[in-house]
């Protein structure tokens, strides 16, 4: 999970604070001490760690937190703000031209996923009623034109390309009349990396940066490569004065070092964070969530967000009225584990929720393969037995677990969790009507 390790560290430090009714100085000093040495060990760099220690200790050891009810909060509450505007206090859009096509160029080195970024950024934006146009500008590395014409065809945007003999500025050039002609109201610009930043790519950006005068100019950055992803950034800004930032594979960073780095080394923001290997893993980039997740205080926002995209709201409410009145069935059942897959991994969905921190999820198995294996014994029950799972007897669970080429104790795991989930929803509702008895608020199922 993103920032596990620096999160671990953090709310560890954060715990003896808690403990304590009264905080002097010295202790104050202490845990920024343990503060430090985690984000050293995140890898964020070494002024900005400095300037950060220095920051939240001058405001953590006033009288006014020394002297309150909560200080031990009061100084994790410092820490977040600082933290936030760490990464940028709000969060930082993509800006349109008034006068379409709005261009944006993208950079990068090979193997930060650029190709796949630029199309995971195009998918964002059609499905917010833009009309955008992939530009493959990368003629050198082999395949590339390829890669983007399929990762285009997958999130249904079009490809302009000219094959790999002809110039990247000629084809950036091309890709803008051909937008302009056909009405695409975006255009991402695909250009080349290398393996390392070199004279010859930098030339060959600043002259298509020169030709085709992008909007935005956004570098897609390997955050697991945490220093070396903020030392690059600090160059491409340098040579290309970029507009932002995408991070990607923040799904697999622990550390956190790029996130907290990038925005005050280079001054320029993050703008979107890729969390995993499918098209839509793609997200908006909030300093404010980020800081509440690593430090454990979750980020309902984002969690809402991505139930409300994913689940059917028509689904929601017949589900709602099958709840109340006991009808909730393995068919329903099935329903809400496909919703909940297309929200994404199981552990980084744990982590948005409030007070479930790192030590916390230690003791869970987020294998969302356990997902996959209850949607295969569900499908392999007929249509009967999922609506009435009373019904399964012996004999049917012996052929269920054959069909889907598991052992019976896993039928019985399932179907023992699913009586456990009917009880739970039965006393939220008998708990609802003593509310609405007591003219109390309404029990919210979602």
């Amino acid at each position: 999970m993103a920032f596990e390790n620096l999160s671990e560290r953090l709310q560890g430090a954060f715990d003896k604070l808690r403990g304590r009714g009264k905080l002097n100085e010295k202790d104050v000093k202490e845990a920024m001490r343990e503060v430090k040495l985690a984000l050293l060990e995140a890898d964020v760099n070494f002024k900005v760690v400095k300037d950060f220690i220095a920051k939240v200790t001058e405001r953590a050891v006033g009288e006014s937190v020394l002297q309150s009810l909560t200080p031990g909060q009061q100084v994790i509450k410092i820490v977040n703000e600082e933290l936030t505007q760490l990464m940028g206090t709000t969060q930082s859009k993509i800006e349109f031209s008034s006068k379409p096509p709005t261009v944006i160029m993208m950079a990068g080195l090979q193997g930060a996923g650029k190709t796949t970024t630029c199309g995971k950024l195009a998918g964002m934006l059609k499905k917010s009623g833009k009309r955008p146009l992939l530009v493959a500008c990368d003629v050198y590395r082999p395949a590339a034109v390829k890669q983007l014409q399929v990762v285009g065809e997958k999130v249904d945007v079009p490809v302009f390309e000219m094959g790999t003999d002809v110039s990247p500025v000629e084809i950036a050039k091309k890709g803008i009349e051909h937008a302009k002609r056909f009405a695409n109201d975006v255009v991402i610009v695909d250009t080349a990396g290398r393996l390392h930043i070199d004279e010859v790519l930098m030339q060959e950006l600043i002259d298509v940066k020169k030709a085709i005068e992008p909007k935005e100019i956004l570098l897609v950055l390997d955050a697991m490569t945490g220093q070396d992803a903020v030392n690059v950034a600090d160059h491409f800004n340098g040579q290309l004065e970029i507009s932002g930032v995408i991070l990607t594979k923040l799904d697999g960073d622990t550390r956190g070092g790029a996130a907290l780095s990038v925005r005050a080394v280079t001054g320029k923001p993050i703008k979107y964070a890729c969390i995993g290997e499918k098209l839509t893993d793609i997200e908006e980039f909030f300093p404010d969530r980020m800081a509440s997740r690593i430090l454990g205080m979750g980020d309902v926002l984002s969690l809402i967000e991505k139930a409300q995209e994913n689940f059917d709201e028509e689904k929601a409410k017949k589900l709602e009225k099958k709840m109340k009145n006991q009808t909730f069935d393995l068919e329903d059942f099935l329903d809400q584990l496909e919703q909940l897959q297309n929200m994404g991994p199981i552990g980084d969905l744990l982590g948005m929720m409030p007070g479930m921190n790192s030590k916390a999820l230690k003791g869970v198995q987020l294998d969302d393969k356990d997902l996959t294996r209850t949607k295969a014994i569900i499908q392999s029950m007929t249509v009967k037995e999922r609506q009435a799972p009373d019904i399964i007897n012996g004999s049917r669970k012996k052929r269920i677990a054959a069909g889907c080429g598991m052992h019976v104790s896993e039928v019985n795991k399932l179907l023992k969790q699913f009586d456990q989930t009917k009880k739970m929803m039965k006393q939220f509702g008998q708990m609802e009507k003593k509310m609405k008895k007591g003219g109390g608020l309404k029990f919210p199922f979602f």
